[in-house]
């Protein structure tokens, strides 16, 4: 997987509105390199997600448009939605995974695995769900270094808290009762979907 930072998507926008492909164009990591046309998409995808962008038109007419909060409250509404949202799903997924192998076997080296196709299900919502928090959580630590509303760095830092007491909490519940090797795998798997605060994961 690879780092997109937020704000190289938003600097790629010469205004409050542009083409998807302009934008495609216009944005590059730090070799100045482009990033994939479907990778890209992705991280569109996920700012709108979280709340920064909005989709318009189709394929080639594709639009996004920056999106502005009304007020603290609106924006902390929003932010609060993706939290509980995700957190239910979590709860919900960790009760059916609950004392079950994901892994019904794991290489000497550990560096392969096969999933157990029966608790498949409820872990890739699992993920998605813990993808999309740690999502969150860097984008809430960019709106931080880059905002100066005090009112809202307060609430958001509250929120920051939140989630991570929440994954903390949800790392602990996972790896409970589970064998040495499936907890290292799992581990790994879920360091990789960390990305750096201001950063996206695609």
């Amino acid at each position: 997987m690879k780092d997109i930072s937020i704000s190289s998507i938003l600097n790629s926008m010469n205004g409050e509105t542009a083409y998807l492909t302009d934008m495609w164009e216009n944005c590059t990591d730090e070799k100045r390199k482009r990033y994939t046309r479907t990778k890209f998409s992705d991280a569109l995808d996920i700012m709108e997600e979280l709340g920064y962008l909005k989709k318009y038109g189709y394929k080639t007419e594709t639009t996004y448009t920056k999106i502005n909060f009304v007020d603290t409250a609106d924006q902390i509404g929003f932010i609060n939605n993706i939290i509980f949202t995700n957190e239910s799903k979590i709860k919900k997924a960790l009760e059916n995974l609950d004392s079950k192998k994901i892994f019904i076997d794991i290489s000497k080296d550990l560096n392969a695995h096969k999933f157990n196709k029966y608790v498949l299900k409820d872990y890739n919502s699992f993920l998605k769900s813990i993808v999309s928090m740690l999502g969150l959580s860097s984008s809430i630590s960019f709106t931080l270094q880059t905002n100066s509303n005090s009112e809202l760095k307060k609430e958001l830092k509250f929120c920051l808290n939140q989630i991570t007491e929440f994954l903390d909490e949800t790392n602990e519940i996972l790896m409970h009762y589970r064998g040495s090797n499936e907890r290292i795998v799992l581990q790994r798997i879920l360091t990789n979907k960390i990305p750096e605060p201001g950063f996206l994961k695609i």
